[in-house]
């Protein structure tokens, strides 16, 4: 192919591509998701607004770069009798790069600032939230309010997630316990991780912050709406980093003191079912639950083992109770198997226990009590 044609063809590559990349979005469906999401909080829109002018400067100038750039290859060829110029030293071009790029970055800089100085204006909240990132689950607790403490875990059900089922629209994206704030009031996030480094990342609340073990990072948010607002760990942390998402549900505030109620009301519950004693079959059907929601995921729906070890059959299932709540609430180093002692409380520990001694045919006959659980707790 003569070297002329390749020249051209190679010209022609560029708005070619441009096209194609032009078809591609006018056949998208909503717009929105190729680009970030204003939110629903001031400070989203200012950091949109800043992100949306840095975008139009670019284009600007890479429509004025180019345009002089063809402008110079089709008028100023070598098939005209033009000699290419050497002028890398010139006073001018020298300026003219130097001081037309400062000016721009001087012009974003002001409005780049005062977001900034607003992303860590984290003082005078009205609610403080403690967020605790772990393998693969988060923990909130609220700050001044008794009992209101608890896991966040994804709720997509395994059928979908093993492509037995049709995926749903928040596909990995729900929860079984999401987050509560009200409308109209400053949240701040204290956020620190249990385990490894986490990233608690809602993009229309515009919080983005890393929980990172023995540090807290502070974050802040103030929804002007209400809705439910999804997010998920922005931090590689492990195999199943793609199963931890953020749900957030902002009320109005009297919804909000509403949920807050009852929350305070399942705590009061909890301490009062502590005191307790309940049958081996109780405690086996609360075990269930909490099996299915904190240990199925690596020791198998049967107890098959995936990747932890196997629960049915299991030395540490049909061994002494005091092994078991050991490997249970201290963890085993070394292993997956983390320390669920600050995870579930002592009631849930001692049904979960129960219900691993008596299923998958292991058959121990031990009934395990919230008392049993705090005594081993007081030995350390």
């Amino acid at each position: 192919m003569h070297s002329r044609t390749k020249r051209l063809l190679t010209l022609l590559l560029g708005p070619v591509l441009l096209a194609t990349a032009a078809g591609a979005w006018a056949d998208l469906a909503d717009r929105s998701r190729i680009n970030m999401p204003p939110g629903v909080t001031l400070l989203g829109q200012d950091i949109y607004d800043l992100h949306m002018l840095s975008i139009w400067i670019c284009t600007a100038i890479g429509v004025g770069v180019f345009a002089v750039m063809f402008y110079s290859i089709i008028a100023h060829r070598k098939s005209q009798g033009h000699q290419a110029e050497h002028w890398h030293e010139h006073l001018g071009a020298e300026l003219a790069w130097t001081i037309i790029p400062f000016f721009i970055l001087g012009f974003l800089a002001w409005p780049a600032i005062h977001a900034l100085l607003k992303v860590y204006d984290t003082d005078e909240p009205e609610i403080n939230i403690v967020v605790t990132g772990y393998q693969w689950k988060w923990k909130y607790d609220y700050r001044g309010e008794e009992g209101v403490s608890f896991f966040s875990n994804l709720s997509t059900p395994k059928d979908e997630i093993h492509g037995k089922a049709e995926k749903s629209e928040y596909y990995l994206l729900e929860v079984d316990e999401p987050i509560h704030i009200p409308v109209n009031t400053k949240i701040r996030f204290l956020i620190t991780g249990n385990d490894v480094i986490h990233s608690w990342w809602v993009p229309e609340l515009a919080v983005k912050k890393d929980a990172i073990p023995g540090i807290v990072n502070e974050a802040w948010t103030k929804a002007e709406k209400v809705g439910i607002f999804r997010g998920q760990c922005a931090e590689l942390c492990g195999k199943d980093h793609g199963f931890m998402p953020v749900v957030v549900v902002v009320d109005t505030k009297e919804d909000y003191e509403k949920w807050l109620a009852s929350k305070k009301a399942e705590a009061k519950k909890v301490r009062e079912l502590m005191a307790q004693t309940f049958t081996l079959e109780q405690q086996i059907e609360r075990g269930q639950k909490v099996y299915d929601t904190n240990c199925a995921a690596c020791h198998g729906m049967k107890g098959e083992g995936g990747v932890g070890k196997p629960i049915a059959g299991s030395k540490i299932a049909t061994g002494p109770v005091d092994e078991h709540l050991k490997a249970a609430v201290n963890g085993v180093p070394g292993t997956a198997m983390q320390a669920f002692g600050g995870i579930l409380n002592d009631l849930d520990m001692a049904a979960v226990v129960t219900y691993q001694r008596n299923a998958f045919g292991n058959n121990m006959g031990d009934s395990l009590q919230a008392v049993d659980v705090y005594k081993f707790k007081s030995k350390k």
